[in-house]
């Protein structure tokens, strides 16, 4: 019995030891004395939050502490009161300027949509003693929040960036870390869960891929069978259902694709990637109008089908030049591990080396059947000539 109370004395102890030394960790890397009662390292993009709540009139103080992407990055932590994402996040963003001042400012990002620019603005908190300290190539947001109707568990969601131009923040990375960097928090009690499986991060990987074997893969394909298999008399007509068969595949998971892209994007609002989502209309507007214009496609014999066949195949090609860049584009802002990107590239080397291949081969059959051509009808003159001459 005695025993056991010495060990129970000595954990006690332990813990009253402990308490200071994990309160200190929480307040020792902010100037000006300042203190909090709560802490916690962020799983996501190395972050960390400190907070007091201040249960007389229902407000935190708080510091959120990341390091910007580049010099003259930005770091951002807000609240959202309807869910855990970013979309209606009412948040802080703090970045170096150019002329050396460290600069705050309140963001509404529910106004940021159908792409314009973050820009500063008034947010439905109250926000009061805002501070921002840089140090050691990291950002410290001070501020005060008050909490709507006394709510102490809130969604917090925070991200950093790479570059601002004036007072807007350019668009972050799309990296899981960037994805995952939300959470609920209880701030009187301190209990946080944050983020492991969000549904846009799944709809990353769905419009990679869709779009990937659609418009990056099939249509290239479909383009090769066309162009390379309906010389030869004996592949008539499997070359044009190849043909089809891979066009009409790939535009149905090319369509997929963007759409998962449109949704992806209503879960960043105010994250706009204006080339590849232009491509991507385009891209998308060029390959419907092929399928409608298979529905217009003038008989062999007809006086418009040459017309018809110089705009399939330059819009065909158009769409596939595109999609090839856009791949790129997407592979860029997805960020995805290298392999992904690697692989595509081995896939789409490949598809041009044979292209290449079957491009010469097919001149040569030209040449060579033309030539063959050409000294059957000399052949055949010479012949008659002959015949004829008898008879001069």
């Amino acid at each position: 019995m005695a025993k056991s109370l010495k060990l129970l004395f000595f954990l006690v102890f332990l813990c009253n030891v402990g308490y200071p030394s994990w309160a200190q960790t929480c307040t020792s890397s902010f100037s000006s004395n300042r203190l909090f009662s709560s802490c916690q390292s962020l799983q996501q993009l190395n972050a960390n939050f400190a907070w007091t709540y201040e249960p007389g009139n229902g407000s935190i103080r708080m510091a959120f502490t990341a390091r910007p992407d580049a010099s003259g990055g930005w770091v951002a932590w807000g609240i959202n009161p309807d869910a855990a994402m970013m979309g209606g996040t009412r948040a802080l963003i703090a970045f170096k300027h150019s002329n050396g001042t460290v600069l705050v400012q309140t963001y509404n990002v529910t106004d940021a949509n159908k792409g314009a620019p973050l820009e500063p603005s008034k947010i439905d908190f109250t926000v009061e003693d805002t501070a921002v300290e840089f140090k050691n190539n990291q950002i410290t947001i001070f501020a005060t929040w008050k909490l709507k109707n006394n709510k102490t568990t809130v969604n917090h969601v925070w991200n950093t960036g790479g570059a601002v131009k004036g007072l807007v923040p350019q668009a972050h990375a799309f990296a899981s870390a960037n994805l995952a960097s939300k959470g609920t928090i209880d701030l009187k009690s301190g209990v946080a869960t944050t983020s492991t499986s969000t549904p846009h991060h799944a709809l990353k990987n769905r419009h990679g891929i869709l779009n990937v074997v659609g418009w990056g893969i099939l249509l290239p394909i479909g383009i090769m069978f066309a162009r390379y298999l309906r010389q030869f008399e004996s592949a008539d007509p499997a070359w044009f259902y190849l043909h089809a068969f891979c066009q009409t595949v790939g535009y149905a998971l090319g369509v997929a694709g963007w759409a998962t892209g449109l949704k992806l994007g209503s879960y960043s609002k105010g994250v706009v990637y204006s080339q590849h989502r232009s491509i991507g209309i385009a891209i998308f507007v060029f390959g419907t109008l092929q399928v409608f214009a298979l529905l217009l496609r003038p008989k062999k014999d007809h006086k418009f089908r040459k017309y018809w066949n110089i705009y399939h195949h330059s819009l065909g090609y158009t769409v596939v030049v595109l999609s090839i860049l856009n791949m790129f584009k997407g592979f860029d802002i997805l960020q995805p591990e290298n392999k992904w990107k690697r692989a595509y590239i081995i896939v789409i080397s490949t598809l041009g080396g044979i292209a290449v291949i079957l491009e010469i081969a097919s001149w040569i059959i030209f040449f060579r059947r033309r030539d063959s051509k050409g000294s059957r009808t000399s052949n055949s003159a010479a012949s008659n000539g002959g015949r004829k001459r008898p008879g001069v």
